[in-house]
This record gives structure tokens, C-alpha cells and sequence, in this order.
């Protein structure tokens, strides 16, 4: 596992531990393939807008390199492959990394995985159109770092999307109070809610990070309609950051 400044050992432990559940829709990660087919809509419709790509392609994302940053199993990043994009995607748990590989070639899916720091990967030079990263700036321990890293790996011109919970009462009733300890769709303690970000403290951590944020959208659920996005931030939202070209 890397030293880098933005991994927190003992979140990177945790995660891995459910690396083996990680696919099963019933399991540990449930809450996340609940959302799953809300943030993929979401990301795609975003791209779609952000570089002028035909929304009628069954692929719309070929040409573009993309980058899923903690990303677990895979679960973003094998619908980026999907979508035609050449995909990397990291993680900080090296048993994520090994689950997520053999679910992708099981798929017939070519996406480079590496259990690698944003850090570790930003030295290196690469840089990538479009980079997502879902769930998981609340787990990340050195945030100006990460941030920064982040930044040198979009290329100008580039889309990023960061989706949090937002820090409320109602995030806690529902992420931690509801999710992790009535429902258990989530993990128990895969939460610290004194860490969520508020969209302005997203927003000025991007901007001093060099980034400029688009406006928030909301992920919320409804009785009868489900997970979707909308303008209740209350829970979760997504954010959006660009680089100068």
C-alpha cells in the first residue's frame, strides 16, 4: 500500500476487507449498486454535454481516456469502458484492484487497473479527459494533496466529477443513522460524517487546487421514484470541475 500523504491505511483496510462482497447486489456495497444506474445517466449525460458527443451512440465516449479514482471493484469503471472510453482506474486497496481485474476480463473488458496513489499516478505525467471520482474524498486523509493531484492529472479542457455526501442533519439520518445501522445496505463505520464536504468547502478546495466547479446536483430518494438526481442537496450531490485549456 502507498505511504502517499492522501491514503488513510486503515480506510484503505476497511474497504479492501469487502473486496470479495463488492459485486454481489445483496451484499455489503448493495447502497452502491442501487446508484449505480443513477450515476452512470448522470456521467454520461455530462460528458455527452461537456465535449459535444452524439447522445444517440451506443458509445459515445471512444477517443476519450478516463480516469476512476477509488475505484473498488469496478463499478464505474467497467460502465466507462462500456461507454467506449480507455479507462484506468485506481484504488488504494490492492484487494479491490485483484477483484476488479478478474470481474473485467470475466466481462471481456480491457481496463488498467493499478493500485496506485493519485500522487503516485499524477508524477508519472499522465493525464486524462475525464476523471470520476465517487464516494470517496470523505475517506481521503491529506486533502490539499489529493486535490492538487487530481488537478495535474485532468488535461486542460478536461471534466471532472466528484459526487460526496453532503455534511447536514439529513446525511446523517440517512447515510449513517439509516444506511449503516438500521438497513445496513452500507457498512457499518464506512463513515465518518464530521469529513463529509458541504459544496462550498468542495468548491473552494477545487479552486485552490486550481479547478473551477460547476454548479451541484443532487442525488436523493423518493417513494416511488427511487434514487435520482434533482436540486435536493441535502443527502448527496454531485460536482463537476473543469481546467483552463
Amino acid at each position: 500500500m502507498s505511504s502517499a500523504a492522501s491514503i488513510n491505511p486503515d480506510e484503505a483496510a476497511f474497504f479492501g476487507r469487502l473486496a470479495a462482497d463488492w459485486w454481489n447486489p445483496k451484499g455489503s456495497s448493495a447502497m452502491l449498486h442501487r446508484i449505480t444506474p443513477v450515476r452512470v445517466a448522470h456521467i454520461r449525460g455530462l460528458a455527452l454535454a461537456h465535449f459535444g458527443l452524439d447522445a444517440k451512440s451506443r458509445r459515445p465516449l471512444v477517443g476519450l481516456s478516463a480516469l476512476d479514482v477509488g475505484c473498488g471493484a469496478g463499478l464505474m469503471a467497467e460502465p466507462l469502458a462500456r461507454m467506449g472510453s480507455a479507462v484506468t482506474a485506481i484504488d488504494a486497496a490492492p484487494e479491490n484492484i485483484a477483484v476488479a481485474g478478474d470481474h473485467a476480463a470475466a466481462g471481456g473488458l480491457s481496463i488498467d487497473y493499478r493500485c496506485i496513489a493519485v500522487e503516485d499516478l499524477a508524477a508519472t505525467g499522465a493525464q486524462y479527459d475525464l476523471i470520476t471520482c465517487l464516494e470517496v474524498i470523505e475517506h481521503v486523509a491529506g486533502r490539499d494533496g489529493f486535490f492538487a493531484a487530481i488537478a495535474g492529472l485532468l488535461r486542460p479542457g478536461g471534466l471532472a466529477v466528484f459526487s460526496t455526501p453532503n455534511r447536514t442533519p439529513a446525511s446523517w439520518a440517512v447515510v449513517i443513522a439509516g444506511a449503516e445501522y438500521v438497513t445496513r445496505s452500507i457498512p457499518r463505520g464506512a463513515h465518518d460524517w464530521k469529513r463529509f464536504f458541504t459544496p462550498a468547502e468542495l468548491t473552494e478546495a477545487l479552486a485552490h487546487a486550481g479547478l473551477t466547479a460547476g454548479e451541484p446536483t443532487g442525488l436523493t430518494w423518493r417513494p416511488g421514484k427511487g434514487f435520482h438526481t434533482g436540486s435536493d442537496l441535502s443527502v448527496n450531490y454531485f460536482l463537476t470541475a473543469t481546467k483552463p485549456g
